[in-house]
Order: structure tokens, then sequence, then C-alpha cells
């Protein structure tokens, strides 16, 4: 069988090369729609910019998503009670704490109560073996000897001055001498009841009692028993009558002038979050704290069954009188760094940023004290969206 080899013509290759050309050419023409030529210019339209900027101020352009987004309302005014939120300290009352001290040195024998022991007036708290007691009874045992000797010598010159035996001037000199020895046994007498010691008591004891001043509570401990005592300015212990303390809120001196006597106040305590006291503010403090930057005002409430315990930490919320105010959504507010803003429309879907001075609370509506008039038109929603 022969075979035959066919070479293509030059008609079949320029045929060929033809429609290689032509498919490429329309793929091209498909890629960029048409060069350009078909279905408009060959640049998409450029969409408006969301928000331009002028200097300080924003502009919302015709077209732009965000006039969607956005919501605007005049600033309202309300009558707002003026409200400080402060931080306190439950504290014992001054008044009613004392500082326990012995009227003498000497050592400590016993301790009958100890730290946090409840005790009731005239309780015993220590004793101390003290050579000073012992030298005072010495003192009113002579003073008490001389006293009788000289009652019987002025018995004695009385009656015989009256038969002419004794002379005026032993008279006198009796009368003096007894005078004296009673103002020494009423010296010495006087003495032992300031150290709480019995006036009667017999023989020379050494022993000193230290007794409660007071009912209330041990809050304070600074001795041992063995302990020499050598200075008797220095407190053995301290006792607070806790039935009725003080809650010290601390006021910052921008707010001083907000606080006066009498003030209603609400107290909770982070001991009991659902428990709220109601109180009147006792006492302002007429000196502000030189390292705190803050003045000390006091509430004072009855403490019968002692739930409230000195160092306890408390919040104190102060109330005035009514104010008229800008109130404002919580939502126009934004953080700026360290400043409270809001975008405030000065023409339309133009906006500036306003720096305010906001009564911040845990509600849905903001009082103002600063930095927006009332019927100014603020952004409310969405500012977050200015806000870069």
């Amino acid at each position: 069988m022969a075979i035959h080899e066919h070479e293509p013509s030059l008609r079949g290759k320029a045929f060929l090369w033809g429609g290689v050309c032509l498919g490429l050419l329309f793929l091209a023409a498909f890629l960029t729609r048409g060069f350009g030529l078909l279905g408009g210019s060959g640049k998409a339209a450029a969409a408006p910019p969301s928000m331009v900027r002028q200097g300080d101020k924003i502009i919302v352009p015709e077209g732009s998503a965000l006039r969607e987004r956005l919501s605007v309302m005049p600033a309202a005014v309300h009558a707002v009670g003026a409200k400080l939120v402060l931080p306190g300290m439950v504290e014992a009352d001054p008044a009613r704490t004392v500082a326990v001290l012995t009227p003498l040195g000497g050592r400590v024998v016993a301790l009958k109560v100890a730290l946090g022991d409840r005790v009731a007036r005239g309780q015993v708290l220590a004793v101390i073996d003290s050579p000073d007691l012992g030298q005072a009874y010495d003192d009113d045992d002579k003073a008490a000897d001389t006293l009788k000797l000289t009652e019987k010598n002025l018995s004695r010159q009385e009656a015989q001055n009256k038969l002419g035996v004794a002379s005026d001037r032993d008279l006198d000199q009796a009368r003096s001498d007894h005078t004296q020895a009673l103002a020494e046994h009423t010296r010495t007498q006087a003495r032992l009841r300031a150290l709480g010691e019995p006036s009667q008591h017999g023989g020379s004891s050494r022993l000193l009692t230290v007794t409660a001043p007071m009912n209330g509570s041990i809050t304070a401990f600074a001795v041992a028993p063995g302990a020499m005592i050598n200075d008797p300015t220095q407190p053995l212990m301290t006792v607070a009558d806790l039935s009725a303390v003080w809650v010290t809120a601390l006021v910052p001196e921008k707010d001083a002038a907000a606080v006066s006597k009498n003030q209603a106040a609400d107290v909770t305590l982070l001991a009991y979050p659902d428990q709220v006291l109601h109180g009147k503010v006792l006492f302002v403090s007429d000196v502000i704290e030189a390292d705190s930057r803050r003045n000390k005002t006091r509430i004072a409430f009855e403490n019968p069954d002692r739930a409230l315990k000195p160092n306890m930490f408390a919040t104190v919320t102060l109330y005035g009188r009514a104010l008229t105010r800008v109130v404002l959504p919580s939502s126009a507010l934004l953080m700026n760094n360290d400043r409270t803003t809001v975008f405030v429309a000065t023409a339309p879907w133009t906006f500036e940023r306003r720096t305010v001075e906001a009564i911040l609370e845990e509600s849905a509506q903001v009082a103002i004290a600063h930095g927006i008039q009332a019927g100014e038109q603020v952004v409310v929603r969405g500012g977050i969206l200015l806000n870069d």
C-alpha cells in the first residue's frame, strides 16, 4: 500500500494562523471590555468620600453612607439633683475613743483582756506592780497618823486652855498643826482616788489595777505581761465605743463648696453591697488635707450590732439642691485621650468636636456641667464613626 505524505498548502497555513489571531483578539476584547470602547469608560466612577475635613470641621458630603448612620438631636435641659459620689471609710468616733494610760510606772503582772475584747466600764484590764503605789499608801498612812495625833493634841490644848493652864499661843499652834495635818491627809486620800485605788486599804499594796474608762472594744494593744512601764504617757491599749461610728468621705478640693452640714447622704459598703445607709452630713472640716488635697466630711451612724467596723471602705453619695443642667444620652459621649467629647452640628451635615465636663452616672442619661448649650444639635448615635 502506498503511503502519501501531505504538506499544508500556503492557503491552509494562512487560514490556520488567521484563526489563532482572531481567537486571541476576541479574548483580549473580552478581558478589557472591548478595549474601553464598549460599556462606558475604562475607569469606574469614583464613590464620594464618607467625610471631608476642613480644619476643625468635619463635613459629611451628599451621597455619603454616613448620613444614614448618624442621628442628631437638640440638647435638652432638665432639673438634675446635684450629686457627688466619693470614696469613704468607716472610723471610730474620736469622742468615744479613749487611750488607756497607767497613772504610775511599774511592771505588768497580768493582762485581763485581749485585742478585740468587749469591756464594761470599771472592768479590770491590767494589773501592775508599782513601787510608786506603795509609796502613795505609805504617805497616806503617815498623814492619817499625824492627823490623829494633832486631833488629840488640839483636844488637850483646848481643855487646858479652859483651865488656864495652857496659853492661847499653844492653843493656836495646836489648831494650826491640826489644820495642816488634815490638809495633808485629804491630799493623800485624793491621790489614791486619782490612781483608782480605794482610799481605805489595809497595808501598803504595790499592785495597781488599771480599769476600763468606758464601755467599748479593745481596738489597739501595746503591752505584754512582764513589760516595764517607764513612761506613764504611753498608752497601754485603746478602748473605743463602736455603738456609733463615723463614715468619713473625702471630698476633692474643687467640690468642697458643694458640701455643707445636714446635707443628705447615702452610704454603701463593700461588705454589704445590697444595703444602703441613709444619713446626713454631721461635720465638714475647715481644713483641706495637705497630702490628698481633699476635705473630710463625716456622717454619723448608729451601730448597735457592730456591723460597721473601723477601716471598712465605703462609697458615699452626697445629694445637693436640684440644678438646671443640659442632659444628653450616654451614647453621645466619646472618649478622646483623657477628655470626654461630643460632636456638635454647626451647619447641615457639618460637625465639630466639643470637649464637655460630664457628671458621669450609671444611667442612660448624663448631665453635662460645661461644654454644651441648650438647644445645640448633638450627634447622639454614630458619633464613633466621626471619632478618629
